[in-house]
């Protein structure tokens, strides 16, 4: 149903989106694939707390709410129905077995609702399209479960990160520093190959990195 009263504009923007994060991944070469990985290895540092923070607090406030909401109707329709989940004529045990089978459910529901608000809030610090993520994820969560999930988490892109020479933020596909120029991607003299601005020696080559890397200085 949530499907059907989407707009045909709505669904082209989440193909287009779909098409470019694949193009992106597709397209590019193995060294930018692999700069991409080795970026989210060692400048995306994952603390699960910080991840939790994502979501907003008017997700958790929603969900509780929705969640006594349930118990107090499911309870009641207990108390003045005749179905009993339980054949058992007490009426403590079938308000408790009711009671498990509505909080198993809430739990599956609240885990789905962390990850869409979850996938809404990293796209957008990511500079992502969020609406269009988030309806993505909603629209294959029927048919497809979690895939949907597991698509956004393999094409989304690298956060931003602080340039080493201005602070100034820039994304993890620049090559030089919009701000100030800085090569963001510095290599090794002698072998040209990408190396890390801690590195003392490349790791290709065994060439001393001694003083500023010559890849890492402003271009002239």
């Amino acid at each position: 149903m949530f499907e059907n009263t989407l707009t045909h504009d709505h669904r082209g923007g989440i193909m287009t989106e779909l098409q470019e994060a694949l193009q992106k991944n597709a397209g590019a070469p193995l060294s930018d694939k692999l700069r991409r990985l080795r970026f989210r290895r060692t400048r995306e540092r994952y603390r699960l707390r910080e991840e939790i923070r994502l979501i907003p607090r008017k997700v958790y406030l929603i969900l509780g709410i929705l969640f006594l909401v349930a118990h107090i109707i499911s309870q009641t329709i207990l108390y003045f129905g005749d179905d009993r989940p339980l054949r058992d004529p007490s009426p403590l045990w079938n308000g408790l077995a009711l009671a498990g089978m509505v909080t198993a459910g809430s739990i599956l529901i609240a885990m789905l609702a962390f990850l869409v608000a979850y996938v809404h809030q990293d796209a957008q610090r990511r500079g992502m399209n969020p609406t269009l993520w988030t309806m993505l994820v909603l629209i294959m969560l029927p048919a497809y479960l979690v895939f949907g999930f597991i698509l956004y988490f393999l094409l989304r892109e690298p956060l931003p990160y602080a340039c080493p020479s201005c602070a100034q933020v820039v994304s993890a596909r620049y090559n030089y520093c919009p701000a100030c120029k800085c090569n963001l991607r510095p290599s090794c003299p002698s072998c040209r190959q990408e190396v890390a601005g801690t590195d003392r020696y490349c790791p290709n080559c065994a060439q001393e990195l001694a003083g500023p890397i010559a890849g890492q200085q402003n271009p002239t």
